[in-house]
């Protein structure tokens, strides 16, 4: 398809008054209202890639409650971003990006997709009017850009790397505060073929491809949309019924409400939140779940006093911190960002952003170890990355000890453990982004009850037969199948010795 999308002007409204946009077919004005939508969505997801702090996933942003027409947009939004490396190159050879429309540069890029790939259909307002106008001149510019890339369609111009097509069961995560999983399953199951997880209690498997996104259900917080391994790390927890929780980082709030569900709404949650937009995230989605045991508290979680008397009873914390996402970069779609890079590898991961996100996820675990009344820790991420995993419990292991705490096995029967890069290191829970579509990491410590039991330590023998490169396996008893994750950290690890031995890792960190 290289040709522009040829529209009869005329029928076209020519503003977006009122009075035009009622003169709209639903159709046309329901795409007129995703056109401004998916604006606003993209601006959101461009600034936060470009700072590489994005408050929310591309879906996370499309399927908030706010937004109306969730499908249109949500495809906007998407097209918009794979086609956006050739609407840039159009727009700056046309040279149409005044200094007014670039103020309104995201709704730009969507109408110029609409207008160069999309349907044809008439489009209303002032920005579909500017462009509509200067069809003849992108149509010209669309020729040259064929001709001069050798390239037969807008298609083929297209550089960026396509969707890995990672193909997963729809997990559901039942919210029991508002209804039980027979019901759910008997409501569900008049739709899609429906069963209850083998391992994660409340949590329904749907097969791949099932869209719930306007289902009655999810739009009075009965289920959550929730992967599995996302779902596993508040049961790790194990929080119960009248405990006091403390939830460090909570935002956007799924790990939260699902500990209020699993404490039966009895107790109380403190949701810690630094982002003022993702607080507001995390209040949406306590009030759809419908929990009432929770209190959002807008700060960080490094400043808070272990000494403060309203938190002197917190027994059980929630650790997910800020995270490189490695682990779920298909599922929240960073192949279609402007700063991924096509055919990038183990070897090519960001060291230097790497070790200040871990410098902060050590920081935060030790102040986790402060709270005086605190019984059980789970440090989880959403990363493959061992610097992020394994290395940050390793570093915390001697303070954890002598605050009393030992490594527990969460899910005994999940057969993917820890990295084995030192002794103890099969009580750590990881899932594998190909085994099973996400990769996730889920570390559980537990207040010893007797209190003379030692963590294990990593003895002077094992350093120097890891240091020799010796088989790490003959000194350890690690349950860690060799899947390609394994084989992922075998090249992460070399890239890091490297690296360690050229440069010295950052001493201070700004929180991402």
């Amino acid at each position: 398809m290289g040709r522009v999308n040829n529209r009869t002007n005329a029928s076209a409204p020519g503003t977006a008054g009122k009075s035009d946009i009622r003169r709209l077919s639903n159709a046309a004005r329901s795409a007129y209202f995703a056109r401004r939508e998916a604006a606003k969505i993209l601006r959101r997801v461009l600034e936060g890639d470009a700072q590489r702090r994005a408050v929310a996933s591309i879906k996370s942003l499309v399927y908030a409650p706010s937004v109306r027409n969730k499908k249109g947009t949500f495809a906007l939004v998407c097209k918009t971003l794979k086609y956006l490396p050739v609407i840039k190159d159009v727009l700056e050879a046309a040279d149409l990006l005044s200094n007014k429309w670039k103020r309104q540069k995201e709704l730009i890029y969507v109408i110029m997709y609409d207008i160069l790939l999309g349907q044809k259909a008439p489009l209303a307002g002032d920005a579909e009017k500017f462009l509509m106008r200067q069809q003849s001149v992108l149509q010209s510019v669309v020729t040259q850009l064929l001709s001069k890339r050798k390239a037969s369609s807008i298609e083929d111009l297209i550089v960026r790397g396509k969707n890995p097509g990672v193909s997963r069961p729809r997990f559901i995560r039942v919210n029991t505060l508002k209804m039980d999983v027979h019901a759910a399953i008997s409501e569900l199951g008049k739709r899609y073929a429906v069963h209850k997880d083998d391992m994660v209690p409340d949590l329904l498997v749907l097969p791949p491809g099932s869209d719930l996104h306007d289902h009655p259900l999810v739009a009075n917080g009965s289920i959550f949309m929730q992967g599995k391994a996302s779902s596993m790390v508040a049961v790790a927890l194990d929080p119960k019924p009248g405990w006091e929780v403390l939830d460090a980082c909570s935002a956007p709030g799924n790990k939260t409400v699902h500990l209020a569900s699993l404490m039966n709404g009895k107790g109380r949650i403190i949701a810690c939140e630094l982002n003022e937009d993702r607080v507001r995230r995390l209040q949406d989605t306590i009030k759809l779940s419908g929990a009432s045991n929770i209190q959002v508290l807008h700060g960080d979680f490094l400043n808070l006093n272990p000494k403060d008397p309203s938190l002197s009873k917190v027994r059980a914390i929630l650790l997910d911190p800020s995270c490189s996402g490695s682990g779920t970069a298909a599922a929240r779609l960073d192949h279609l960002l402007p700063s991924h890079v096509e055919g990038k590898t183990s070897e090519d991961v960001d060291l230097e952003r790497l070790n200040k996100l871990a410098a902060f996820q050590r920081k935060a675990l030790a102040h986790a170890f402060s709270f005086p009344a605190v019984e059980r820790i789970v440090y989880s991420t959403c990363s493959i990355h061992q610097i992020e995993n394994e290395d940050v419990v390793q570093s915390i292991l001697p303070l954890a000890e002598s605050h009393g705490f030992e490594l527990e096995t969460p899910f005994p029967r999940w057969q993917r453990r820890g990295l084995p890069v030192f002794v103890g290191a099969n009580h750590l829970l990881r899932t594998d982004p190909i085994e099973d579509k996400e990769g996730f990491f889920i570390a559980l410590f537990k207040r010893k009850q007797d209190t003379t039991h030692s963590f294990p330590q990593t003895s002077n023998r094992d350093k120097s037969s890891r240091n020799r490169g010796g088989n790490i396996r003959d000194h350890w008893a690690v349950a860690c199948p060799p899947t390609r994750m394994f084989k992922m950290w075998l090249y992460t690890h070399s890239l890091r010795t490297r690296w360690r031995k050229n440069c010295t890792p950052p001493k201070s960190i700004t929180r991402t």
